[in-house]
């Protein structure tokens, strides 16, 4: 494996350092989204059980106790709570765009990663079809097809080496998108059941 990789040219070394720090940010975040994963389950049922119980401090306790996304976002929201209903969805939406930006930390730089690694390989591939080209040039026309066919295939590992890199970055990266879009449809269900709790509280019903 390593005399391939030894073969393939200079774009090898940095298509590998794409894989490298690829595969750190999908662990990180596939990593974090697991410790999270339990984190703020029933939240907003327990929080707005308080609440109708009159018990606003301890809403307010356990909302910030959770340490999930959903925690955070109610923990705002009950802060504004007295206030008017224009404010209190102002809050909300401003809250859950935190959080939604928070949970996609480092996202935007896999997807470049997922796009840079086979466009590396690609310039890896011509890099070494010039020299290629160049080593028929010297020899004067009189082409060596061994040394044609080896100049080629040591040329095209780049271009395997990037879409092997590419291939699992791109769908992880899918993968993490559906995590965060699962996360931000649990806080916009929770904070609408908060809402309708505050609405109902308000109108006594």
């Amino acid at each position: 494996m390593m005399e391939f990789f030894t073969k393939g040219g200079i774009c090898m070394w940095p298509i590998l350092l794409c894989s490298v720090v690829g595969l750190a940010i999908f662990l990180e975040r596939f990593i974090s989204f697991g410790r999270m994963h339990r984190r703020g389950l029933g939240l907003e049922t327990r929080v707005t059980e308080k609440l109708k119980a009159s018990n606003d401090k301890e809403a307010y306790e356990i909302a910030s106790r959770s340490k999930s996304p959903i925690g955070r976002v109610l923990v705002k929201a009950l802060e504004v709570k007295d206030q008017d209903r224009e404010t209190i969805e102002t809050v909300v939406v401003h809250a859950t765009d935190e959080e939604v930006q928070d949970l996609s930390s480092y996202l935007q730089a896999l997807a470049t990663i997922g796009n840079v690694a086979p466009m590396l390989g690609l310039l890896g591939t011509v890099l070494g079809m010039i020299k290629a080209f160049m080593v028929i040039q010297e020899m004067g026309g009189k082409v060596n097809a061994a040394v044609l066919a080896g100049g080629i295939w040591e040329a095209m590992l780049t271009t395997a080496f990037g879409l092997a890199v590419a291939l699992p970055i791109v769908v992880g990266h899918s993968y993490l998108l559906s995590r965060v879009d699962g996360y931000e449809a649990r806080i916009q269900q929770g904070t609408v059941t908060f809402l309708k709790t505050i609405s109902s509280l308000r109108t006594g019903g």
